[in-house]
């Protein structure tokens, strides 16, 4: 960087403009500049390159040979710096980006359709789920993941977030559970029962929990387990109470065998949100993915408010 630190880089554009047009007057209506700021700028071009540059003969202006010779080179690198300095732009249908996400299997209500989009608009990208697990922050922190869904109930102050849908929680039973018949599930029946705990952080289900806190009784896990879908098929038979949200639950095929009813009110709804490191904030491509992701989670059909089994 030695020689460069000692140019003014502002030289570059009367440099090529004298090469091309070899013509002091000519290369300053090119430039866009008078013609004695011309002259000074080739007068500090020959000081700075310690050649002439350019020498009049009866023919007018020739280049000398290092003139020749930075004039090729300035072919191959001013178009570069053109590029790297030009305002960047974004096609996902010639893109080929490498998107890297990460959630648990709820993200299972929206997902696909992110998927299908992103291949449909940008077939040459890649997206790469990846499993929630306790460090993830620290992954989003060094640049693994790109992109997560959570959906705790505290923020996370060192990322940008951005609220998706919310959603709501219901019980699930056996369907002889002595709660089944009830037409809803008070707070203390809830707390006194034994629970399938769906373990995403420290096996703890993180957006019930943290609901709990304020009444100062945790529940009591008879079974954890670390992922929603494996939990809805262990009450079959059982005195356990699993709680999910209801979109997950409408998406599957009703089972004669559970009951489905709404949590006890105290547990408030889910709200669900995306969350990415700030240094992504501006990365066309990331912001296009959010985009898509924004516009699919907006067509998310409601869950009526009704719903049980």
């Amino acid at each position: 960087m030695a020689h460069i630190e000692r140019v003014d880089l502002n030289l570059l554009a009367p440099l090529a403009a004298l090469l091309e047009e070899r013509h002091v007057s000519h290369a300053a209506e090119v430039a866009g500049m008078s013609q004695p700021a011309m002259s000074r700028a080739l007068q500090r071009l020959r000081d700075t390159l310690g050649d002439e540059l350019l020498v009049r003969t009866p023919r007018g202006y020739r280049l000398t040979p290092r003139a020749e010779r930075v004039q090729r080179q300035l072919r191959a690198v001013l178009p570069r710096l053109e590029g790297l300095f030009a305002p960047e732009e974004f096609d996902p249908a010639e893109a080929a980006e490498a998107f890297r996400v990460a959630g648990t299997d709820y993200a299972r209500v929206f997902a696909p359709a992110v998927f299908q989009r992103v291949f449909r608009e940008s077939p040459r990208s890649t997206v790469h789920f990846r499993t929630w697990h306790d460090a993830i922050h620290e992954d989003l922190d060094r640049g693994v993941v790109d992109l997560m869904f959570y959906a705790r109930s505290e923020p996370v102050t060192a990322l940008h977030t951005e609220h998706l849908f919310d959603d709501r929680f219901m019980c699930v039973l056996s369907a002889d559970h002595p709660l089944a018949g009830r037409p809803e599930i008070a707070l203390e029946e809830y707390l006194d029962a034994t629970h399938v705990i769906v373990g995403t952080t420290d096996e703890r289900q993180t957006a019930i929990e943290g609901r709990l806190e304020d009444f100062g009784t945790p529940r009591r896990a008879g079974l954890t387990v670390p992922y929603h879908s494996l939990a809805a098929l262990s009450v079959l038979g059982t005195r356990l109470i699993l709680t999910l949200p209801a979109r997950l639950l409408a998406e599957q095929r009703p089972d004669p065998g559970i009951r489905i009813l709404p949590a006890p009110e105290e547990i408030r709804p889910l709200h669900y949100q995306m969350a990415w490191h700030p240094r992504l904030d501006g990365d066309l491509g990331q912001r296009w993915l959010r985009d898509t992701i924004r516009a699919v989670t907006a067509e998310l059909p409601q869950v009526s408010p009704d719903f049980r089994l």
